[in-house]
């Protein structure tokens, strides 16, 4: 298992592009927390945090597939800093300026929001070029997806330290540079500025135009509402069996089984068609959730925990692997950042339903929830599993103005049949 990713991370600059990407996400992985513990720092309300961290989640949703379209025409060192420098700025400003007036609150932490850089469909656009062979780019999909699973359970620790050590509002500046310092590093670096996109066709749509992208937003618009209806539901039952300690181990759970899964899943190579293959991962991502409904001691229930996020990195991995096939030519950034949009907007919609759930029902029908959102997910993927395995014809596209002026051809893989 381990010779595999350690051969990708000694080809010339594939560490540097994942630590730096990693590094330029910290800001928007930690800024939920960081600005709820800012804003109560500063004497404001939960509902107040609540909000402001809302307004920063559907303005990043907003962002990242506007600004991914972006670097798909111009390049990345050209909007991923810019936009990096930006959202550090806007965050500095809420620093200052804290929760009064509220107005300039709100548009600040909008603002940091909205120019978020898309890092991550970045990197998964410069994968080919890094590493040359198909198989390498698809074990590099799941590394970067059980990278994600390690950044969003170290994230929260760096900002609570960083609060205990300095303040709330030194954990946001500080942050938010080193998220700076991350952007430049990739930014920088020779594949970054070498990348561009194919020549694609003018159409408003942009990646949208594509079915089989569709499917797979459809799809994972549902994993986002499980894994999101989780993190509520979970609630209930901690504070029934011990308060926040148990909370955290229940999320820490859910990271450790997604962690473990990734790895397993990025160990081999998988043959057939990939499609298929997400269609048994979230299958089996959809049981998983099941036995979180019986609710046992907070020792057990933490091993359910583990079970259910078995299945959720290698379900991410492949999905990767679908959007590279599917993203029409010279979109491949939007599309990995609509990805993103996606399952951050079923991530928000899963809390939000969850919420009435758990308060009429309880924890057992919270947990009820994303069993049947994984049911969904996995339904929306039969009934589109014609269009997601459907060979995807790409013709010469002419030159427009949409184009990036040198037309170097973005290298890829959509064709092959391994996973």
């Amino acid at each position: 298992m381990a010779a595999g990713y350690l051969e990708i991370l000694r080809a010339r600059h594939a560490a540097r592009l994942l630590a730096g990407t990693l590094v330029g996400r910290l800001p928007n992985a930690t800024a939920a927390i960081a600005i709820v513990l800012f804003v109560r720092a500063q004497g404001g309300t939960y509902s107040l945090a609540g909000g402001l961290a809302a307004v920063y989640g559907v303005a990043n949703a907003v962002g990242q597939p506007v600004l991914g379209r972006l670097v798909d025409l111009r390049g990345q060192p050209r909007v991923q800093l810019p936009s990096a420098v930006l959202s550090a700025l806007a965050i500095a400003l809420f620093a200052f300026n804290g929760t009064d007036p509220l107005p300039l609150a709100y548009a600040a932490v909008a603002a940091a929001g909205l120019f978020t850089p898309p890092l991550e469909g970045g990197l998964r656009a410069l994968w080919p070029s890094v590493l040359r062979k198909e198989g390498q780019v698809h074990t590099a999909y799941a590394m970067d997806a059980v990278a994600q699973e390690v950044m969003f359970a170290v994230g929260p620790l760096l900002v609570t330290l960083c609060a205990s050590l300095w303040s709330a509002r030194a954990a946001l500046l500080v942050l938010n540079v080193v998220g700076v310092l991350g952007a430049l590093s990739v930014v920088v670096s020779p594949p970054s500025r070498a990348w561009r996109s194919a020549p694609r066709e003018a159409h408003w749509l942009g990646a949208l135009r594509s079915p089989g992208l569709l499917a797979m937003l459809g799809a994972f618009l549902f994993v986002g509402i499980a894994l999101g209806s989780i993190t509520v539901a979970s609630v209930p039952y901690a504070d029934e069996h011990g308060g926040d300690a148990v909370y955290g181990w229940l999320m820490a759970g859910i990271g450790l089984g997604a962690l473990v899964g990734g790895l397993a899943y990025g160990a081999r190579q998988w043959a057939g068609e990939p499609a298929r293959r997400l269609q048994v991962l979230v299958g089996f991502l959809a049981v998983c959730y099941l036995p979180l409904t019986l609710m046992p001691g907070a020792v057990a229930m933490t091993l359910l925990t583990v079970l259910a996020g078995v299945f959720l990195a290698p379900v991410i991995a492949c999905a990767f692997v679908l959007v590279d096939r599917h993203a029409p030519t010279g979109t491949v950034t939007e599309a990995f950042s609509w990805l993103v949009t996606t399952f951050t907007v079923g991530a928000s919609v899963g809390t939000g339903l969850a919420g009435p759930v758990v308060e009429r029902g309880g924890a057992l029908w919270g947990f009820v929830v994303p069993g049947v959102a994984g049911g969904v997910s996995l339904l929306v993927l039969l009934v589109t599993g014609g269009v997601l395995t459907a060979p995807v014809v790409r013709g010469v596209v002419a030159s427009s103005w949409e184009n990036d002026p040198n037309r170097a051809a973005e290298p890829r893989f959509s064709s092959g049949d391994r996973a």
